[in-house]
């Protein structure tokens, strides 16, 4: 299942996307960080992205999962 862009992703949403994926595309993270999808590859370009991130191929880079939760603090299981 790919992630769909959306308009405000909530940290339950980005919870969930990263229990099902391990990594996710740039244009996806970039959402979720508040980033176009131009300014998420040019941060990556530039070595500022907050994320590490992993060159699959010539023109493929791909976010660890792990990483963007660790950006937005939501690495740590909420309190019911």
């Amino acid at each position: 299942m790919s992630a769909r862009l959306r308009p405000e992703w909530t940290p339950c949403d980005v919870r969930e996307h990263c229990a099902r994926n391990v990594t996710t595309s740039v244009e996806v993270a970039g959402e979720i960080l508040g980033m176009s999808r131009s300014a998420a590859y040019a941060a990556i370009h530039r070595d500022s992205f907050p994320i590490p991130v992993i060159k699959v191929s010539q023109r493929r880079w791909v976010v660890p999962t792990a990483g963007l939760l660790r950006v937005l603090q939501l690495d740590v299981a909420p309190t019911p």
